[in-house]
């Protein structure tokens, strides 16, 4: 759309969220409320975006460019209302034609096609003010919209304002409204702060463009939540599991399998291919990608991670890390960032893995913790193994080559390598580099301490199974069973006495 600009209210402190995060900062679906909203703004391809900031404005304004770095920055140094706010954004955003659209950014559901409707609706009535509006069953605290007998917005009334009756009206202004830029320089110099709260109030135009005889109309909006906003962080929970249902419905219709919708949630950059199943209790976070045929879950929560196709995770925590096509990963699996797991590969029950490649077919089934490490392809870490590979001061790598066998119960001391084909036996300590094709043993022959149990336990449980199990082995009877008497019966008797 060509003149248009974009205003995005975020001064306010929001004193109810009870935090020193600033409200339009908190995040909901993977994302704060304010970049909802600009992601909704950019979807009408603005020719500018101005953003009031106020109240921790060191933090809200270097959050809003970097998301949208050609956004123009205006300073609301005290709240005095919507009608201030926007005649300084005017003001920074210097002369304008055309539309201007003003929003509010703490609406996280806004959807950008709402928003173009809104947009291309007003300029096409050639109106000097367009409104926004919802019918809702509860109105409290919104802006009332009165209508004329013939149906034609007269004014917006706030609620502090509105008469008993006003305040029966359930259309609702959601605080979205489309200027005539020209109109709109000219107002705001004309709004008053004669009201209950001492504001200037950005709905006051209506009232002044009605007394100059020119157009006011409303866009009402069927989905009337897309512009419901988060005062407290009750609202935000509330807003949040509305954000996630609509985000699990859209995939559902786009062809993924949620086993359940209720314990599932999504962040709204996600990516899913069709055929993905979801299974109970999964959270895929950030920018999640997820190919096709994989299977995620129960029980796994995967942020900022890919999931190539075929690959199965269950019940894993990971953070940007990347799992091949066909791999497994699960149970009780932890991927820390930077954990590569190749086409096919395998990490299994209880393993850690951090900063490491694991290739194209390898496995870490069992046990164990791989850190800045690089295995093979068809390597096989027995279970129990631990890449050690922090000396207290600096964090060295491990390299296993391909078609490695190693031994359970295995310590890698990094800096240290193994060479293609080679193994190492149950046990062994891997100090220095293992050429190709070599086994590693680093352990002495195993010694038996005839006797120490008895002699250094004596009066223990285990002294006495010793003991048994020792006379066991000259008697040769079981370990616990009593030598019995030929001629005496399992009662004590004789047979003669039987």
């Amino acid at each position: 759309m060509d003149n248009l600009t974009v205003i995005v209210l975020a001064a306010g402190g929001g004193t109810r969220m009870k935090s020193k995060t600033m409200k339009v900062l908190h995040p909901i679906g993977g994302r704060s409320m304010i970049g909802h909203v600009l992601r909704a703004v950019q979807a009408v391809e603005p020719q500018r975006v101005v953003a009031v900031v106020g109240h921790q404005r060191e933090q809200v304004g270097p959050h809003i460019q970097e998301l949208v770095p050609e956004a123009v920055l205006a300073v609301q140094e005290t709240q005095d209302g919507t009608g201030h706010a926007v005649r300084i954004a005017m003001e920074a955003a210097g002369p304008t034609k055309g539309t201007v659209i003003v929003a509010a950014g703490d609406t996280p559901l806004l959807r950008g096609e709402s928003l173009r409707a809104f947009a291309e609706e007003h300029e096409a009535a050639q109106r000097a003010v367009s409104i926004l509006t919802g019918i809702v069953d509860y109105p409290f605290g919104y802006g009332r919209i009165v209508r004329n007998d013939e149906g034609d917005v007269e004014a917006i009334v706030e609620e502090k304002d509105a008469s008993p009756e006003q305040r029966e009206i359930a259309e609702i202004s959601s605080g979205i409204l489309a200027f005539d830029a020209e109109f709109l320089a000219d107002a705001l110099g004309r709004i008053t702060n004669d009201n209950n709260k001492g504001e200037y109030y950005l709905t006051d135009t209506v009232q002044l463009a009605r007394d100059a005889g020119l157009t006011v109309g409303a866009h009402r909006v069927d989905d009337v939540r897309q512009t419901e906003g988060a005062n407290d962080r009750a609202q935000l929970a509330e807003l949040g599991r509305e954000l996630n249902r609509r985000i699990v419905t859209r995939w559902m219709q786009d062809g993924v399998t949620v086993m359940d919708p209720a314990t599932t949630w999504i962040d709204a950059d996600v990516q899913l291919a069709p055929d993905v199943t979801i299974l109970p209790g999964t959270q895929l976070l950030g920018a999640t990608v997820v190919a096709e045929d994989a299977v995620v879950g129960p029980d796994t929560t995967l942020k900022d991670c890919e999931v190539g196709e075929g690959a199965r995770v269950v019940r894993t925590h990971a953070e940007l890390a990347v799992i091949g096509d066909r791999a497994n990963v699960g149970p009780f699996s932890y991927l820390r960032p930077g954990s590569r797991i190749g086409v096919a590969g395998k990490v299994g029950a209880f393993v850690e893995t951090k900063n490491s490649t694991i290739g194209d077919g390898a496995k870490v089934p069992h046990l164990s913790y791989v850190g800045d490490a690089e295995i093979g392809e068809g390597t096989n870490i027995g279970a129990g193994t631990i890449f050690a590979n922090y000396d207290g001061i600096a964090k060295h790598r491990t390299v296993v080559g391909r078609n490695v066998r190693t031994g359970s119960n295995n310590t890698f001391v990094a800096p240290v390598s193994v060479g293609d084909g080679a193994g190492t036996a149950g046990g062994t300590v891997v100090r220095r580099d293992v050429p190709p094709g070599a086994l590693a043993v680093s352990s002495g022959p195993q010694r038996n301490l005839e006797g120490w149990v008895r002699k250094r336990r004596p009066g223990t449980a285990q002294a006495e199974a010793a003991a048994a199990a020792e006379e066991a082995s000259v008697t040769g009877a079981a370990p616990g069973e009593r030598e019995v008497d030929p001629g005496v019966g399992p009662d004590g008797r004789s047979a003669s006495q039987s």
